[in-house]
């Protein structure tokens, strides 16, 4: 009888470590990224400096943050947008962060930006991994992120992001200290 007990403990528990270690394993993909939680951290290459950077490197900034590719026909339509709402916001803490998902080299991506004469930050994640960081179904998707790195709004698909709903959107988290 006790054989029979001790088996059931320690059964009981290698089950119940099985199940702590499994729940450990897959919280941060059970955990869904959108309006309200934390903008996960990501690392991608600055295409105007070659150098690598992420989220943190915005703290205390407002981000408009476009997950996009070359390929990606409305992605191209909403750029121009993105860069009219860019430029109108120069000089404040508002800033325009696209990532490029393309699988090419840069010099596509930079290509492509310099066709549409874009001037705020392109960078590029060749390995597509913010795509799963940030739980993407596609592209373009973008998020609006407040100075506390919290997303505020969460868009799928091509918008017109210079509309007045969302410049009131950018003035209102400017102001939010």
């Amino acid at each position: 009888m006790n054989r029979r007990r001790l088996s059931l403990v320690v059964g009981l528990a290698m089950a119940g470590v099985f199940v702590a270690a499994l729940v450990i394993r897959l919280m941060p993909e059970i955990a869904l990224v959108g309006t309200g939680s934390p903008a996960p951290e990501f690392h991608a290459i600055d295409l105007h400096t070659g150098r690598p950077a992420r989220l943190s490197d915005y703290r205390d900034k407002v981000l408009l943050l476009n997950l996009w590719a070359t390929w990606c026909q409305p992605c191209r339509i909403e750029m121009p947008a993105m860069e009219r709402l860019s430029r109108r916001f120069t000089g404040t803490d508002f800033h325009v962060v696209a990532v490029s998902v393309d699988k090419d080299d840069s010099t596509v991506v930079s290509a492509f930006a310099k066709q549409l004469g874009l001037t705020f930050d392109i960078l590029h994640d060749r390995s597509g991994k913010i795509q799963d960081l940030y739980q993407t179904s596609g592209v373009p998707e973008s998020f609006v992120i407040d100075r506390h790195g919290v997303i505020v709004k969460k868009v799928i698909g091509a918008v017109e992001w210079d509309s007045p709903v969302n410049d009131v959107l950018i003035r209102r988290l400017l102001d939010d200290r």
